[in-house]
C-alpha cells in the first residue's frame, strides 16, 4: 500500500487526506490525517470518496479534435498547434480582446498563475477570469473596499475562542461540513448562535435565534440590526474612533431602518430583529460566517459591505474569535484569485492599471502588457453571444451548467469561432469545443492550493495520469512556448518560486516551506511564520471604512405569471456541476436526480404528492424535477440544486448582474410550477 498526503479536491475548507494506492498504481481508498490543523483526523462524505471518480471510464485520455461535427482523437502536437494557431489568428484579425480565458478554482495556484500569464503575456489581453465571478466576487470587492483585503479575516481555529457565531447565507453543515462541526462544537462549549437564512437549514435547529428573511432583503435586515445597536448604545465607540472612518455618513444612512419598516420588507418580526441585534452586539467576540446566500445577488457587494459595517460597528475585527469569514466553495477559489486569474489584477491583487505593477510583470515575462482591465466572465458570455468575443480557452470549468441563464451561455459558446477546453471529463461545455485537451486530475499531479482561511498547502501526485493526459501546467507551458514566452519550468516548485518573486503576499512561500501543514498568507519573507488573523492593530487599507448601503429589491420578484421565488444551491453529497461527484458511485447513489423543494401548503394548493414530476419555468427556460415536500423552504419559495444537467437549475436563473462585481442573481428569480 502507498499512502500519499494531499489536499482534498472539493470545498475550500482545506482538509488534508491520504490517497491509498496499490502496487498497480490504482487508488482504492482514502484516510484522514490525524495531526492536520484543519481536518483533525476527520473527513466529510465527499472527502471519504475523493478517490472514487479518478479511474472513472469516462476520463479523457487523448486530445480530441472536432472533425465533420464529431470530436475525434488526435495527437498532442496537432492539438496544441491548432489551439495556438486559431487563437492567435483571431487575435490578429479582431484584436487580443476578442479572446477570453477562463481559469479554474479546481486547478492549482501554479496552473492559475500560468493561465493568467498565457492570457496576458502570450496573447496580450486581460480577458481572464474564473468562477469566483459566480461565487465570491462580491466578497472580494466589498471587503477590499472596507478593509483593504478581500479574504477571510480570521482562521478556523478562531471558532474555539468565539462567544457568538452569526451564520448568514451559508448552509455550513452541508457545504463545509468540517467547518459546520466547528460551529457545533462552539455551540456545545456555550457560544451563542444566530442563523439568518430563509430555509430551515440544519444549523438552525441548534441556534438561539433563526431569522427567516425573504431572499434578497439582507441589506434591509442588517441595516435594521445596526440601527438598533446604535439606538441601544451598544456600538464600540472606542474601536470606531481609533480604527474607522466615514462613521457619520454611515450612521445617517441607517435612520429609516426602523424595526417595523424592516419587518415589512423582510418578513422578520421586529422583536426578532431587536433580539438578534442585541445578542450580536453584547458578545465580546463575535464571528460572522457567510457564503453565497449573501454574495449571489444583484446587490451582493452591498450585502458584503453591510456585514463589514456590522463587524466594524461592534469592534469585531482584528482579534481572535471575531472577524468576517467568507467560506469559499471550491478548494482553490481563494488561490485562483490570489494568482491573478481576474481581469483587473496580477497575482497578489496588483492592479494591471498600476504602471509600476505592469512594469514589474512586463520585465519578468519579457513582453509588453495591456493596461486596461479585461472582461469579467459573465460579461464575456454576453460579449460572445453578441459576437464581440470570438475565441475562448476554458480550463477545468463547466460554464454551461454553472452560469446563470443557460440559454444565453449556450448561445455564446456556440457562436464562438473557436473553443478549446482543458478538462478531465467530457463535460457539457467540452462537448461544444473544437479541441479538448485531456488533463491530469488532482491525484495525478503536483501543485499547491489555498484554502478559505488563506492556508497555502501542497497537493501531491499519487498515481500516473490515464492514457496521454497531462498536468494542466504542462499543457499551459506548451502553449506559452508556442507564443514565444519562455516557460521551461522543471516543475510546479519552480513556478511557485516565480510567483513568490513577483507577489508580496506569497514572497515567503516556497515548496520546502510547504512540506508541513502550510502557511497562511500574507507571508512576506522566508522567515515569516504566516498570518492567522488579518487587520490586527490596523487594517490592510489603514483605517477601516464604513460604507453606507441602501436596500434595493431583487431585479425579478414573483408576480401573477411567475408566482414562486426560486432559490438555488447545492446538496450535501454533490459538488458544483457534478462532473466528479456524479461519477463517484456512492455519492451518486445518494442523490441521483433533480428535485425541487416545495412547502407543504403550496404542494396542497397544487395537489402535488411527494416525488411527483413537475415542470418549473421562468422567463428564460423550463425544466422538470421531482417534488420534495418540506417546510425547509418558506411558503411561496422553491429550492432547486444546480448539479443536474437533466434538470439544470441555471436554465431558469436570472443573469441580472451586480453592477460592481458582475455576479449573477442566482438566489432570486420568479418561476411558475405545473404538474407534468
Amino acid at each position: 500500500m502507498k499512502a500519499t498526503l494531499t489536499t482534498c479536491p472539493y470545498c475550500g475548507t482545506g482538509c488534508n487526506l491520504y490517497l491509498l494506492g496499490d502496487e498497480r498504481g490504482q487508488l482504492y481508498g482514502v484516510e484522514p490525517v490525524a495531526g492536520h490543523p484543519v481536518s483533525r483526523g476527520q473527513l466529510c462524505l465527499k472527502g471519504w470518496n475523493a478517490h472514487a471518480f479518478v479511474a472513472h471510464p469516462e476520463r479523457l485520455t487523448h486530445p480530441l479534435l472536432r472533425r465533420q461535427g464529431k470530436l475525434r482523437p488526435c495527437d498532442w502536437e496537432t492539438a496544441l498547434d491548432l489551439v495556438h494557431c486559431r487563437l492567435a489568428a483571431i487575435a490578429e484579425r479582431h484584436g487580443p480582446d476578442s479572446l477570453m480565458f477562463l481559469a479554474s478554482a479546481k486547478a492549482s495556484n501554479e496552473e492559475n498563475y500560468l493561465l493568467m500569464k498565457l492570457a496576458r503575456a502570450g496573447f496580450g489581453t486581460n480577458n481572464v477570469d474564473h468562477c469566483a465571478r459566480l461565487c465570491h466576487s462580491s466578497t472580494v470587492f466589498g471587503l477590499a473596499e472596507t478593509l483593504g483585503s478581500g479574504a477571510m479575516t480570521n482562521s478556523l481555529n478562531c471558532f474555539e475562542r468565539t462567544d457568538l457565531v452569526l451564520v448568514i447565507g451559508s448552509n455550513t453543515t452541508e457545504q463545509h461540513p468540517l467547518i459546520g462541526s466547528r460551529i457545533l462544537q462552539a455551540r456545545q462549549r456555550g457560544a451563542g448562535l444566530i442563523v439568518i437564512d430563509g430555509r430551515t437549514i440544519r444549523l438552525a435547529r441548534h441556534a438561539d435565534l433563526h431569522l427567516r428573511p425573504q431572499n434578497g432583503t439582507d441589506v434591509a435586515l442588517l441595516c435594521g440590526m445596526m440601527r438598533q445597536i446604535l439606538a441601544d448604545g451598544l456600538e464600540d465607540r472606542a474601536f470606531i474612533a481609533a480604527r474607522c472612518e466615514n462613521f457619520a455618513a454611515f450612521e445617517a444612512s441607517l435612520r429609516d431602518y426602523t424595526p417595523e419598516r424592516v419587518a415589512a420588507i423582510t418578513g422578520v418580526p421586529a422583536q426578532q430583529l431587536v433580539d438578534a441585534a442585541r445578542r450580536f452586539a453584547c458578545a465580546d467576540k463575535a464571528m460572522i460566517v457567510f457564503a453565497m446566500g449573501i454574495t449571489q445577488h444583484s446587490h451582493g457587494v452591498d450585502n458584503v459591505r453591510a456585514l463589514s459595517n456590522l463587524a466594524l460597528l461592534t469592534g469585531n475585527i482584528g482579534r481572535p474569535g471575531t472577524g468576517l469569514n467568507p467560506l469559499r466553495g471550491q478548494n482553490n477559489v481563494q488561490g485562483a484569485c490570489d494568482m491573478g486569474a481576474l481581469p483587473d489584477v496580477y497575482s497578489g491583487y496588483q492592479k494591471v492599471s498600476d504602471p509600476a505593477a505592469r512594469e514589474k510583470f512586463s520585465a519578468a515575462w519579457g513582453v509588453p502588457l495591456p493596461d486596461r482591465p479585461g472582461l469579467m466572465a459573465t460579461h464575456a458570455m454576453e460579449a460572445a453571444a453578441a459576437g464581440r468575443v470570438r475565441g475562448m480557452l476554458i480550463m477545468g470549468e463547466n460554464p454551461l451548467l454553472s452560469e446563470a441563464n443557460q440559454g444565453l451561455v449556450r448561445q455564446a459558446l456556440q457562436k464562438l469561432e473557436f473553443l478549446a477546453v482543458i478538462d478531465i471529463f467530457p463535460t457539457e461545455t467540452a462537448q461544444l469545443a473544437d479541441v479538448v485537451l485531456p488533463a491530469a486530475c488532482y491525484a495525478e499531479r503536483d501543485g499547491s492550493f489555498t484554502s478559505t482561511e488563506r492556508r497555502v498547502q501542497r497537493g501531491r501526485q499519487a498515481i500516473a495520469p490515464p492514457g496521454e493526459a497531462r498536468a494542466d501546467w504542462q499543457i499551459l507551458c506548451a502553449l506559452l512556448g508556442r507564443c514565444g514566452v519562455p516557460a521551461g519550468y522543471a516543475g510546479p516548485g519552480e513556478i511557485m518560486a516565480e510567483i513568490a518573486a513577483l507577489t508580496p503576499s506569497y514572497a515567503g512561500i516556497s515548496y520546502p516551506r510547504l512540506e508541513g501543514t502550510g502557511l497562511q498568507w500574507p507571508c512576506p519573507d522566508a522567515e515569516h511564520p504566516g498570518t492567522p488573523i488579518l487587520h490586527v492593530g490596523r487594517c490592510s487599507r489603514g483605517k477601516a471604512r464604513f460604507s453606507p448601503v441602501a436596500y434595493r429589491p431583487a431585479v425579478e420578484t414573483p408576480d401573477a405569471d411567475y408566482p414562486f421565488l426560486l432559490n438555488t444551491g447545492r446538496t450535501g453529497v454533490h459538488w458544483h456541476t457534478g462532473s466528479m461527484t456524479r461519477r463517484s458511485h456512492l455519492l451518486d447513489r445518494e442523490e441521483r436526480e433533480p428535485y425541487v423543494e416545495i412547502h407543504p401548503a403550496d404542494a396542497a394548493r397544487y395537489q402535488l404528492e411527494e416525488r411527483r414530476p413537475v415542470r418549473i419555468s421562468s422567463r428564460r427556460g423550463s425544466i422538470e424535477a421531482r417534488t420534495r415536500i418540506t417546510d425547509r423552504v418558506p411558503a411561496g419559495q422553491l429550492f432547486i440544486p444546480f448539479h443536474f444537467v437533466e434538470g439544470a437549475a441555471n436554465a431558469l436563473t436570472n443573469n441580472a448582474l451586480d453592477p460592481e462585481s458582475g455576479i449573477p442573481e442566482f438566489k432570486v428569480c420568479a418561476v411558475r410550477l405545473q404538474p407534468c
